[in-house]
């Protein structure tokens, strides 16, 4: 019986994840889109890699579009993509703790960096934090005023609020 409700329900699909090669909100068109897929009653999911280390001639757009999301009527979560020796350390958490607060999320999903994909040819295995890294940068940025909400040691993230 709940094999027959779950394809029933993706029969009739009501929710879409926006998710580009690059960076989904330098789309010239994107409120566009997530108004038209409002208008037809389906919740948007907006995967974006604002926080990676964009082209300088992006920067400028890249924080409006941070600006924008802490305008938005809608549920917001920023996740921040953890990576063993690249991003962990005390000067990065002070330059996410700044963008959080220019995109006023509802919240924060920090979650380690999974050896998978393209990004095997410029990364390494190493490179994937394991969850108590996760933990620990979590319990650190908290400091900053956050509150860690909820942990999943198997998916390797933890979700804060401001």
């Amino acid at each position: 019986m709940h094999q027959k409700k779950k394809l029933k329900e993706a029969e009739k699909p009501n929710q879409v994840a926006i998710s580009l090669i690059g960076e989904p909100t330098l789309y010239p068109h994107l409120p566009e889109l997530i108004e038209c897929y409002k208008n037809l009653g389906f919740t948007t999911f907006l995967v974006t890699n604002v926080l990676n280390r964009p082209p300088k001639s992006y920067w400028d757009r890249i924080l409006e579009s941070l600006k924008l999301l802490g305008d938005s009527e809608s549920r917001t979560v920023l996740r921040l993509t953890l990576i063993k020796g690249l991003n962990m350390d005390e000067k990065a958490i002070e330059g996410f703790d700044r963008l959080i607060r220019v995109a006023e999320p509802d919240y924060i999903e920090a979650k380690a960096y999974m050896f998978l994909g393209y990004s095997r040819l410029r990364l390494k295995a190493e490179n994937m934090p394991e969850h108590r890294d996760v933990l620990e940068f979590s319990r650190i940025l908290a400091r900053r005023g956050y509150e860690i909400l909820d942990e999943s040691e198997q998916s390797r993230v933890c979700l804060l609020r401001l």
